[in-house]
């Protein structure tokens, strides 16, 4: 029998990622020193108090069973850290676990939109930001990030009659893969934008605890009628390296988180128990850890690009994310050619910023997941493969 697929899935793109974990293998069974800057898992450990949770539950058989529903301690530990690291007061009903914000991205169209509704995400942005509205039937409309604006959306960008017609609009600061932070005006811009066309804002918060400036990121709900428009999901996946327990919350306006409570009943039967204790452990421990982690993001940030600025590539520091939004070098203009070329030559994988929409064309994104010495060698690797030099006749001084 031949079977028709949905025709969803021509909306889906594998290629390039297929391409560098193909080349990948190949590099490494050819013996070749490989440096993977591409994906951003975390190479920290969580914390022991955090494990030690887990580990606990884990040994109790009772742990295996449905949770159903959010611990209460669960719920509490979430208002309890809101307090603490944002100044931002929850009622209980305002809270709901998710498996990763990723999944809640995948699935908060089903709550808010119907199909043909349009949503607003941005370009570049992270790709589900897109897939999810769009497996909803939604009508997807980007909204531009651009350079000159220190990749902050003006909101004049956006069309009057699109505004008029959008249901939804997802929203990311610190952004991924930009690296852009948002200021205060910028949000009241939003929230009065959303009022005035009866949008509902979804903000995704998975780096607010990943800044470089001295004061630390503000919730998307700390602002003035923040919870009249919208939610935010919270990660405690790179804030507290638990990317593979995947777990994350859904917080703000009451309606919306009954409403999204009630779809994901009806696909799933709670966040596995262990995992909970593990996220209230880490939701309750101290905040000092949280910045000295943040801390070596921001040395990693500056030794990357302070070093490849160093041997002529025109790097500009990242101002938040475990990433960094890097301009191709001078000669080249197609980010996935010169990312299939820089891992031949070099073994460095980065990924190519078409792979967050068309306006990520001429840049390329690394994650810091890798310690400074193995930066320093990755900045080595590029200048020795004579890749810079070959385009533009420079002469460079490099001392590593």
């Amino acid at each position: 029998m031949e079977i028709e697929f949905s025709k969803k899935l021509n909306r889906f793109e594998t290629g390039i990622f297929s391409l560098l974990k193909e080349k990948k293998e190949q590099l490494l069974k050819e013996g070749r020193e490989v440096y993977d800057f591409s994906v951003g898992t975390p190479d920290f450990k969580p914390k022991d108090y955090v494990m030690d949770a887990m580990i606990k539950a884990c040994k109790d058989p009772e742990k295996y069973k449905y949770s159903l529903t959010d611990l209460d301690e669960l719920v509490e530990s979430v208002q309890n850290y809101y307090r603490k690291r944002f100044q931002v007061s929850l009622e209980k009903p305002q809270i709901m676990s998710l498996y990763g914000s990723q999944e809640g991205m995948a699935h908060i169209a089903y709550v808010l939109c119907d199909p043909g509704d349009i949503v607003l995400v941005p370009n570049p942005g992270y790709p589900v930001f897109e897939i999810g509205p769009m497996l909803s039937g939604c009508e997807v409309i980007h909204y531009p990030l651009y350079a000159k604006n220190d990749f902050v959306l003006d909101f004049d960008d956006i069309d009057e009659n699109v505004a008029q017609r959008a249901k939804m609009m997802i929203v990311s600061y610190p952004a991924n893969p930009v690296c852009a932070v948002a200021d205060e005006a910028f949000y009241e811009k939003l929230i009065a934008f959303a009022k005035k066309y009866h949008i509902v804002i979804v903000h995704d918060s998975a780096y607010a605890d990943i800044t470089y400036k001295d004061e630390p990121c503000r919730s998307f709900l700390s602002y003035k009628g923040a919870v009249d428009v919208g939610i935010e999901f919270y990660s405690l996946s790179k804030t507290f390296d638990l990317t593979g327990a995947r777990i994350s919350f859904a917080v703000g306006n009451e309606s919306i988180i009954n409403q999204f409570r009630m779809v994901r009943s009806q696909i799933d039967y709670g966040i596995f128990l262990p995992v909970q204790y593990a996220a209230i452990a880490a939701l309750n421990g101290p905040l000092e850890p949280v910045r000295k982690q943040c801390q070596e993001y921001k040395r990693r940030n500056q030794a990357l690009c302070a070093g490849l600025r160093q041997i002529g590539w025109q790097v500009p520091d990242s101002k938040g994310t475990m990433f960094v939004w890097a301009p191709l070098p001078d000669g080249y203009t197609n980010a996935e050619q010169f990312c299939l070329e820089l891992m031949e030559r070099t073994g460095v994988i980065v990924v190519p910023g078409t792979s967050f929409g068309d306006l990520g064309e001429g840049y390329v994104r690394f994650a810091l997941v890798s310690n400074i010495e193995s930066i320093e060698k990755m900045v080595l690797s590029v200048v020795k493969s004579g890749i810079l030099k070959e385009k533009k006749n420079t002469n460079f001084c490099v001392d590593l």
